[in-house]
């Protein structure tokens, strides 16, 4: 063979390649959908492998069902613990035929719906659709794990990624779910748009020459909004009311451990201590706020002391605790839901993702980790779109606490400007995608110019 054909064909072979695996004809929508979610669904039925990166509230669930109804195969829904019942509850809304499972011998239907935790008792590869709700959870998950899921499906042919807070820390995160959608690995992502910023290695950017390339190859297989507007549509309906939120800090007078008097906690261990040490007062502190109204009230915590002491304290409180069962949790969430119980309980990675909470208004956190992505999304589940009142977030803390306190808005500060920047350089191209343009999809090699190869080089190919 020609040792020239021989090198263009390795060259070709290292080609970044990502065809549409999707729909060349799109069946008729649900007309349930509003607009900017039709063509959001319509573009990733024709993509194939997509992600739809929306906001809190933008209608990611039926978006996720319609378009696993409108795709030719048998499909798997995985979402947050708690979240799975509300999909079925919310397809008999939008009239789709989806049901719950936990195990490959409880499917019923082409649509099913199961917890991340369970993903492992099905054959997946009887699956020719999967939906990943809440994407950013595969970050959050053993590297073993994430990397179980990307081979599980690297040959289901319709893969869909949803997010409200697809990069919370940082847009490399992005490359985690764009090698799940089998578009690029995480590493490929890394080398090719980014860099290294200055000596840490833990912190990288999108290189300068890059910056256009990078957001055009993201547009080409994500959507991200915030709001129908960013895309051209209108925001009626979708406008969020005021959200206020209430510091409280609570004085500490004991000595923190190890010191002749109360001081701030810098270190992991020090926070920990500060917490425990704290949790009778802002228990209680909490309590007050909680049992001076009768209206519906979400209470969140970090520790099963706060949870239980919290129960003891507000007599008409639900708790949900990661020991429940899966039954009781999802009688305690409708229950809340439905007005038995005015008051819930839980921790934000129980309760803090994909639930609609829209019917609450009020809410406090006794205490807070360091995930600025867990205040978000927690706050998220009554500030969302569909709220028609005022929310308030009422932050419980220990003055010994106050480290953790700036380092989430430090957090806040950095993701606003990330999502902005994101935004800001996609907006044009996502708008442009849906009502029809296309990206390249492959990154071709164009040589300009002869490369003589080494008469060394030569004997040894």
């Amino acid at each position: 063979m020609n040792k020239n054909i021989k090198y263009l064909e390795f060259l070709k072979s290292k080609s970044v390649i990502d065809p549409n695996t999707g729909l060349t004809t799109i069946p008729a929508l649900n007309p349930m959908l509003y607009s900017h979610q039709a063509d959001m669904v319509k573009w990733a039925l024709r993509r194939g492998r997509a992600a739809l990166f929306a906001d809190c509230g933008i209608g990611k669930g039926p978006m996720q069902m319609e378009w696993a109804d409108k795709q030719p195969h048998e499909c798997i829904i995985a979402a947050p613990l708690a979240v799975a019942h509300q999909f079925v509850r919310e397809a008999q809304k939008f009239g789709i035929d989806l049901s719950y499972a936990k195990d490959q011998s409880g499917i019923t239907k082409r649509l099913t719906v199961t917890n991340y935790e369970r993903l492992e008792n099905f054959h997946l590869e009887q699956f020719g659709a999967v939906a990943l709700d809440e994407s950013s959870i595969l970050k959050n998950y053993s590297g073993a794990y994430s990397t179980w899921m990307i081979e599980a499906f690297k040959n289901t042919p319709f893969r869909l990624c949803s997010s409200a807070t697809p990069a919370p820390n940082d847009v490399m995160e992005l490359g985690t779910q764009a090698e799940f959608l089998g578009i690029m690995t995480r590493g490929e992502m890394l080398a090719m748009y980014f860099t290294h910023d200055g000596g840490d290695t833990s912190k990288w950017r999108v290189k300068g020459h890059a910056q256009a390339a990078f957001w055009t190859w993201m547009a080409s297989w994500a959507v991200m909004i915030r709001k129908p507007s960013d895309l051209g549509y209108s925001d009626e309906g979708f406008v969020l009311p005021p959200l206020h939120m209430h510091e409280h800090c609570v004085s500490v007078n004991a000595p923190s451990s190890g010191f002749l008097f109360a001081v701030e906690a810098q270190t992991l261990q020090e926070r920990q201590s500060a917490r425990r040490d704290s949790i009778g007062d802002r228990v209680a502190a909490c309590a007050a706020l909680v049992n001076a109204t009768d209206r519906p009230f979400l209470v969140w915590c970090n520790l099963n002391a706060e949870s239980e002491a919290l129960a003891s304290a507000i007599p008409d409180a639900v708790e949900v605790r990661g020991s429940d069962t899966d039954e009781h949790k999802e009688q305690a969430i409708v229950g809340f839901l439905e007005g038995r119980h005015r008051v819930m309980i839980s921790k934000p990675k129980i309760a803090g993702l994909g639930l609609n909470l829209q019917h609450c208004s009020d809410m406090a956190f006794v205490g807070l980790s360091d995930s600025y992505e867990q205040l978000y999304q927690s706050i998220r589940r009554c500030w969302r779109f569909g709220q028609t009142k005022p929310v308030n977030v009422h932050v419980i803390t220990a003055e010994t606490e106050g480290a953790v306190v700036s380092n989430i808005k430090r957090k806040e500060r950095e993701s606003e400007e990330t999502y902005n920047n994101m935004i800001d350089h996609m907006k044009d191209l996502n708008a442009a995608s849906l009502h029809g343009a296309s990206f390249r999809n492959k990154t071709d090699y164009a040589p300009t110019s002869t490369f003589q190869i080494p008469s060394w080089l030569k004997e040894i190919i």
